[in-house]
C-alpha cells in the first residue's frame, strides 16, 4: 500500500518531567487559546480554499502551507496536552521542532467532485476521530498518574494516543484539502507512525518494548 501523504513521526524518549506533568493542563492554556484563534482563521481561509480548489483542481500553495502549519501545530499541542511528548511546543508549527511531528506531502491534484462534497464525505471520519479523541483522553488521564509516579510514559500508552493523533491529523488534512486521501487505519505497521531509528535503538537498549 502506498504511504499516506500525512505521516506521524515520533522521536519521543518516553521521559516525563513530573512538575510539568502535574501542571500540564495549566501550562497548555496559552497554546489552547492560540489554537482556538488559529482554528477560526483557518476555517475562514478554507472557505476560499474550497472555491479555489474547485476552480483550479488543486489547493493554492500559500493556503496549503498555512493548513500544513495549522495541522502540524495542532498535533504538537495535543501531543503535549495528552502527555505524548514532554517539551513545551513552539507556537510556529514548524517541521522538525517537536518529538511528535508530521510529514506532509506537497500540494496534489484534487478531484473536483470529491472536493465539492468534501464536508459531507469527511463526516464518518470526523465521528470516528471524535471517538478516538475520547479514547486518547482516557488513556492520558491514566497516564498522568503513571508519569507522576514513574517519571516516564509507558510506551504502549504513548503509542496508542499517538495513533489517535495520527488519525485526527489525517482527518483534518482531508477536510482542509491538504490531501485527497481519506484518513487511514492501515497505512503502515504497528500503531501507524514512523519512529526514528535512534529512538528505537535507545528504547531497545533500555529494555523498553
Amino acid at each position: 500500500m502506498a504511504r499516506h501523504p500525512i505521516r506521524l513521526v515520533v522521536t519521543d524518549d518516553l521521559e516525563r518531567n513530573r512538575w510539568t506533568v502535574a501542571f500540564r493542563l495549566i501550562l497548555a492554556i496559552p497554546h489552547l487559546l492560540w489554537l482556538a484563534l488559529f482554528t477560526f482563521g483557518v476555517v475562514l481561509v478554507n472557505v476560499i480554499n474550497w472555491f479555489a480548489t474547485l476552480f483550479k483542481g488543486q489547493s493554492p500553495d500559500g493556503i496549503h502551507d498555512l493548513n500544513r502549519m495549522y495541522v502540524r501545530y495542532a498535533t504538537h499541542v495535543y501531543a503535549y496536552l495528552l502527555l505524548v511528548a514532554n517539551p513545551w511546543p513552539r507556537f510556529s508549527g514548524r517541521p522538525g521542532t517537536y518529538p511528535i511531528d508530521l510529514e506532509i506531502d506537497p500540494p496534489e491534484p484534487q478531484r473536483r467532485l470529491v472536493t465539492l462534497f468534501r464536508v459531507v464525505l469527511v463526516i464518518p471520519a470526523y465521528v470516528f476521530g471524535a471517538v478516538l479523541s475520547t479514547v486518547a483522553q482516557v488513556i492520558a488521564f491514566a497516564g498522568w498518574f503513571v508519569c507522576l509516579v514513574l517519571g516516564r510514559m509507558p510506551k504502549g500508552m504513548r503509542d496508542l494516543i499517538a495513533y489517535c493523533l495520527r488519525y485526527q491529523a489525517q482527518m483534518y488534512a482531508y477536510l482542509f484539502l491538504l490531501t485527497s486521501r481519506y484518513p487511514s487505519l492501515a497505512s503502515g505497521s504497528g500503531f501507524q507512525f514512523e519512529e526514528a531509528p535512534d529512538v528505537r535503538d535507545d528504547l531497545s537498549t533500555n529494555g523498553v518494548r
